[in-house]
């Protein structure tokens, strides 16, 4: 007769967590990504070619002039205190500073939409609440926000939270990405209509809609017919985006254009120097702020350090998915270390903070991707005449280097000369508008949610087939439209006084969409349509009974619209 076994206590379950082997055991997963470091280093600076060297000018114009815009808005909403010297000194600083010791080079480092949005509703709440220094209470905000990243670090957080993640809050957060960049376009043109002439006007939308068309049109310029050569359609590719930036920035200063009044980026022309008035140096007194203020930052610290994470950690996640082929070893634990670091640093520097980019982050790795040399896939097709046949089709892969992200990230930095930053002031606005559209469409072409969409748009008979356990579409529209409801909910939630809960909002989607969704959807439906974000299979594939279906099903998130019917034909199996 078998005895029956103790009860474990409640102290041991939890002092077995700090165990050898326990998810919160200190350094676990900064050791072995210290270890991975040092074998990927000296081999992510050994390639450098011309699609690199593309792909870093690329993201040099992706990442700097929206951040430029954001300026803009900081340097209205924040009375002064942070303008275009600010976020270009963080975003080249911060970028540098990864590409050299980041365990994941392919990350984008800038200022982003979302933290601007917190940052203006901070500034509003310290100048008409609390009537304190916005700098000194963001500087504490930014430290304390530094060691919660630590802390972070330290006791695995990517383990206990991440892997937790599915592509659910992914696709979300993504979609939400991509309407803030819609929306800072829909605000630059609204801008040019209050400030500009009627005729100015018309032409800033001429100039917008003309940004995105030309960087659009040139991005398909590989599969153009062969009317001109290969290599020179694949430098229209590569280039699309710059070329068609360099091109609107010129228009207006040619001919009859000249005289046409137009809205221009922000720049300062003074030295290295910040933008606030009577403000003379890079550093903040962080330490005059009354002790009761010290302790209230927490507060936002805590609201930072959720959206940074949160934000970082997807954007490491989604420009490393199986699509892009990566096969270096990565990490978390370091980056978030490093991004903590950096945290703090632009707070007691005065400068917004940097973190992981999207959609900049899965569009770098986009623009890195190559035909792998002498690995092949088969891949069955259907010819002209309807008849089935196996071709090998070359495997895709993303250069994985340092050298994309260190020579964007330098070439921003060196933009805080007074020199440089007057070039910038050449730019339209309307451009920045043209090239926010393009980087949302970007960001949403190769979001799920957007041929789900379609699907709900397609006649039945068009569909692609599902697994026999799913009898109807009718629950996938469903989890299509709940998604952009509650895209759309957070969206409008930024735009309010409570903007600075919204990455909150953000996180309780992960406990949502374990806890409650699984009563709304069946498991079938949500095996179909969501996986786990950072490892194999899904939450509800993880029975022994269905993990056939769920082993076939590839991750939501890899597949761009072009190529969700092969998607389809793989869930099938």
């Amino acid at each position: 007769m078998n005895e029956p076994q103790p009860d474990v206590s409640w102290l041991s379950r939890a002092t077995s967590a700090f165990g050898r082997q326990g998810v919160l055991r200190p350094f676990r997963l900064l050791r072995h990504d210290s270890e991975n470091f040092a074998k990927r280093y000296v081999s992510d600076w050994a390639l450098f070619n011309q699609l690199i060297l593309a792909s870093a000018v690329y993201v040099f114009f992706t990442n700097l002039l929206p951040g430029i815009t954001f300026a803009s808005d900081l340097y209205v909403l924040t009375g002064k205190n942070w303008g275009t010297i600010e976020v270009v000194f963080s975003t080249g600083l911060c970028g540098v500073v990864f590409s050299l010791l980041s365990i994941q080079p392919l990350t984008i480092l800038g200022v982003t939409g979302p933290f601007s949005v917190l940052a203006e509703n901070i500034y509003s709440l310290c100048t008409d609440s609390f009537h304190i220094d916005f700098l000194s209470f963001m500087a504490w905000s930014l430290i304390h926000s530094g060691w919660m990243h630590w802390l972070l670090a330290i006791f695995n957080a990517h383990d206990w939270t991440m892997l937790y993640v599915t592509e659910f809050s992914c696709e979300v957060f993504s979609l939400l990405n991509s309407i803030i960049y819609f929306h800072k376009a829909v605000q630059e043109l609204s801008r040019a209509h209050a400030t500009l002439s009627f005729a100015a006007f018309l032409y800033a939308i001429i100039g917008a809609v003309g940004t995105f068309l030309l960087a659009l049109f040139l991005s398909s310029a590989e599969r153009w017919p062969p009317i001109i050569h290969r290599y020179f359609r694949m430098g229209l590719r590569e280039y699309a985006a710059a070329i068609s930036i360099i091109f609107f920035i010129g228009i207006p200063y040619v001919g009859e254009l000249r005289d046409l009044d137009k809205g221009t980026l922000y720049t300062s022309k003074h030295a290295f120097k910040p933008t606030k008035p009577g403000r003379d140096h890079f550093y903040v007194r962080f330490w005059q702020l009354p002790v009761a203020w010290i302790f209230a930052a927490l507060i936002p610290g805590a609201i930072i350090t959720t959206l940074f994470f949160f934000d970082h950690e997807i954007s490491s996640i989604i420009c490393t998915i199986k699509r892009y082929g990566t096969r270096k070893p990565t990490g978390y634990a370091q980056d978030i270390l490093l991004l903590g670091t950096m945290t703090a640093v632009c707070g007691v520097l005065g400068i917004p903070p940097a973190n992981g980019l999207l959609p900049q982050a899965p569009l770098h790795s986009e623009s890195l991707m190559h035909n792998a040399e002498g690995e092949f896939k088969a891949e069955v097709i259907l010819d002209r005449h309807g008849i089935e046949r196996v071709v090998q089709q070359p495997v895709q892969r993303v250069h994985e280097q340092r050298w994309s992200s260190f020579l964007h990230a330098g070439a921003i930095l060196a933009f805080v000369a007074p020199p440089l930053q007057l070039v910038l002031g050449l730019t339209p606005t309307s451009v920045l508008a043209g090239l926010f559209i393009f980087m949302g469409e970007q960001s949403l072409s190769v979001n799920p949610i957007l041929q789900r969409t379609f699907w709900i748009l397609m006649p039945p008979a068009e569909l692609p087939p599902l697994p026999q356990q799913i009898k109807s579409y009718w629950p996938i529209h469903t989890y299509t439209l709940f998604e952009i409801i509650v895209t759309v909910a957070i969206f409008i939630v930024t735009l309010t006084v409570a903007g600075p809960a919204f990455p909150v909002l953000i996180i309780a989607l992960v406990p949502f969409r374990l806890l409650a969704m699984s009563s709304i959807w069946n498991k079938d439906v949500l095996r179909y349509v969501d996986r786990w974000a950072c490892r194999d299979g899904c939450p509800e594939g993880e029975d022994a009974a269905n993990g056939a279906l769920a082993s076939t099903v590839p991750p939501a998130g890899t597949s761009s619209p072009q190529g969700d019917s092969e998607k389809a034909r793989a869930r099938v199996g």
